[in-house]
């Protein structure tokens, strides 16, 4: 029977094997293009770009603080991608996160707030005999018990510096609120508190002022608020941070690097913070909020929505935009005069590149400032590594401590005749406060 001639066999077998061969390696090509493209593999690596203006300072910072003009070398696999790096800052934290050991103290505010900060002493003397502080602010809802703030702190710690972290007003699980009121985009009121009760404790210390994303909004626009803010200010650091909400609000609604999807997730968080302090905040018979607060709370998909609904309501704003405007630092960060250092990602899921003229700008224009922008960090990441694992500290990590490092050793040596008259003289012996 022809049912049993072999030769009908052979006519049909090689054809199907090649066929699936082919779909096997249409497929795997397929994974490998979203692959390179998603993990953005062909991008180069490159050093920051780095503006400023041509002065004695400068030049000594960037020859002082070579992170700033090297090559940034994120994991080769991975680091590429601004979402990866956002989602290992926000979700893995850092590796092997230290856990420094610290004090917390509590400030009664004006208002009957009770603001809370967390202060670290160094693990020894700073290079230039000097008592310097770190004055730290964090991103939204953020604390000193976050991976990334413990990494920084102990590897600032370690270079001799004290540490102070502001920890956001209702942003504590276990602390509650005693007023209706929490943390807001720009209220610059419990990290001025912190700030002055550092100065008070230590007469000597002088302060490196640290933002992280909300947090850099937060300490420029305390600094540029009050000249009498900047005294006894060697310089200021902020990291990732949008310097215009009322810039950021359209692009905060685009799907274009999917900040709507970042947005909707930041407002879940936003939500749950709020409503883990509902009795206080729409509770007390001082409170702004009424019910109808409270439901479109529940239904709200964005940061603008609370911001509208709650946010702008602690400090009495009218509206959005008024509440967006007033608490924006872009109003208020020409008016800082230390050394002032901005750091931006190109790749940043959450910072539209639009909003990056703000400080390129006021580069080209400010003496003091200097504006660093990468090609890849994306949001707070930063990782530095050869191939698949990070290391333990960031690139992020390095430059804020080389920076302020940099700036110290300028203070120290500096002719006398070109200091500043305010600054306050260091006394090189050691000086302890017990408060």
């Amino acid at each position: 029977s022809n049912l049993h001639d072999p030769g009908d066999v052979h006519t049909i077998a090689p054809e199907m094997p090649a066929m699936f061969d082919g779909m096997k390696l249409a497929a795997v090509a397929t994974v490998l293009y979203f692959l390179v493209r998603c993990l953005n593999l062909k991008s180069p690596t490159a050093p920051p770009d780095v503006t400023y203006r041509d002065t004695p300072l400068n030049r000594y910072l960037l020859k002082s603080c070579p992170i700033l003009t090297k090559e940034y070398e994120p994991p080769l696999l991975w680091g590429k991608s601004g979402h990866l790096q956002t989602a290992l800052y926000g979700k893995m934290g850092r590796v092997s996160s230290p856990n420094p050991c610290g004090v917390r103290k509590y400030l009664l505010m004006q208002d009957g707030a009770t603001a809370t900060f967390d202060l670290f002493e160094s693990l020894g003397d700073h290079r230039t005999g000097d008592d310097i502080t770190m004055v730290i602010c964090p991103g939204i809802g953020n604390h000193s018990e976050k991976h990334y703030i413990r990494t920084f702190v102990n590897h600032s710690q370690r270079q001799g510096y004290r540490c102070a972290v502001l920890n956001h007003l209702g942003s504590l699980p276990n602390i509650e609120l005693t007023s209706p009121r929490m943390f807001t985009y720009g209220c610059t009121w419990e990290f001025a508190a912190m700030v002055g009760s550092i100065k008070r404790a230590f007469p000597q210390t002088l302060l490196i002022v640290v933002g992280f994303s909300l947090g850099g909004n937060i300490v420029c626009k305390f600094l540029g608020e009050n000249r009498i803010n900047q005294e006894r200010v060697l310089c200021c650091v902020s990291v990732c941070q949008g310097y215009s909400a009322l810039r950021a609000q359209k692009t905060f609604l685009q799907w274009d690097q999917c900040r709507r999807l970042y947005n909707f997730l930041m407002a879940d968080n936003m939500k749950k913070i709020i409503l883990s302090h509902r009795g206080s905040l729409f509770g007390m018979n001082s409170s702004k909020m009424e019910d109808a607060d409270l439901s479109r709370l529940y239904t709200a998909t964005s940061l603008m929505q609370i911001d509208d609904n709650i946010m702008r309501k602690f400090h009495g704003h009218d509206t959005l935009k008024e509440y967006y405007e007033k608490e924006s630092c872009v109003h208020y960060i020409h008016n800082i005069n230390v050394p002032l250092l901005l750091v931006n990602s190109s790749d940043d899921p959450l910072v539209h590149r639009s909003l990056l003229t703000i400080p390129r700008t006021l580069a080209e224009k400010k003496p003091n400032v200097i504006f660093a922008l990468t090609l890849h960090g994306g949001h707070l990441g930063f990782f530095e590594g050869a191939v698949l694992f990070p290391q333990p500290l960031t690139w992020m990590d390095k430059v804020i401590v080389g920076y302020a490092n940099a700036i110290c050793r300028w203070e120290r040596h500096r002719p006398p005749l070109t200091s500043c008259q305010s600054r306050v003289t260091i006394c090189n012996s050691h000086f302890f406060c017990i408060f």
